[in-house]
Parts: C-alpha cells; sequence; structure tokens
C-alpha cells in the first residue's frame, strides 16, 4: 500500500488539487491509501467543554470535499486533527503512519513570492526525507 499525506488548510479549492492529484495516481483506488491532516490553531480553545466534540476535522469543509472526493474514488482515507505547530505535525504525522509522500496544496504567490514556497511548505520540503509534491489551486 502507498500511503500519501494530505496536509489540508481551509480551502476548499487546494483540498481538492490535493485529492485529485492523489486520486490520479496509478492504481489508486486498489494500492493507495490517503491520510488527511488537519491541523488546529487555538481555534476551540474557549469552547465549554460540551461543545469540544464539535470542534473536529471532519466538520471542516476543506477535510470534507478532499475525503468525500477520495472516496467517490475508492481511496481509502484516514482523518487525522492535531494542533499547534504545523510543520512539527506534518513531519509527526509523516513518521507515525510511515508515509511514502507528502502532498500539499500550494497557494498563488506574486512574482516576487513565486521564487519562494510559502513558510510552511518551504519548512516540509527541507526538513523531510519523503518525497513532497506541491499542487497548485483546482482550476476545473
Amino acid at each position: 500500500m502507498y500511503r500519501v499525506l494530505l496536509p489540508l488548510d481551509e480551502d476548499e479549492d487546494r483540498a481538492l488539487a490535493q485529492a485529485q492529484y492523489v486520486a490520479d495516481l496509478p492504481n489508486a483506488s486498489e494500492s493507495v491509501e490517503a491520510i488527511a491532516l488537519f491541523v488546529f490553531h487555538g481555534e476551540g480553545e474557549d469552547l465549554p467543554d460540551e461543545l469540544k466534540q464539535f470542534n473536529s476535522a471532519t466538520r471542516v469543509g476543506s477535510v470534507r470535499e478532499a475525503t468525500e472526493h477520495l472516496d467517490e474514488r475508492g481511496i481509502e482515507t484516514t482523518v487525522v486533527e492535531d494542533s499547534g505547530d504545523t510543520v512539527a505535525d506534518i513531519l509527526g504525522v509523516a513518521d507515525e503512519y510511515d508515509v511514502d509522500s507528502i502532498v500539499l496544496g500550494g497557494r498563488k504567490r506574486s512574482p516576487v513570492g513565486k521564487a519562494l514556497f510559502g513558510s510552511v511548505a518551504q519548512s516540509v520540503i527541507l526538513e523531510t526525507d519523503r518525497p513532497v509534491v506541491v499542487t497548485g489551486g483546482n482550476h476545473d
């Protein structure tokens, strides 16, 4: 089984582009497992305990969009949520699940910004020994 990590943010177009890339891998429905990671940043810390159960990655639109796309194509998907340092969480989940590659969503950049990836993408690329793919936004 080929395991792919999809670190997702709130952008549904980027999440769908990441999911489309994974779905287009050869024999994806038979041989690919996707790990969708969403990292919370302080959201919900002030929620009362009885509402914290509803602060779930599966309730985030981009996560739902990506996982539905993968599920419709027969790709086994696991949703993982974490909170804190995005780069450390991405690298930690990549190690924990022993993924074969990481599929990041790229952002539009100004001409100067195109010379560099975003800080999270750049840090992941530089700090991992796993293959990293950076997709663009969904243009369909």
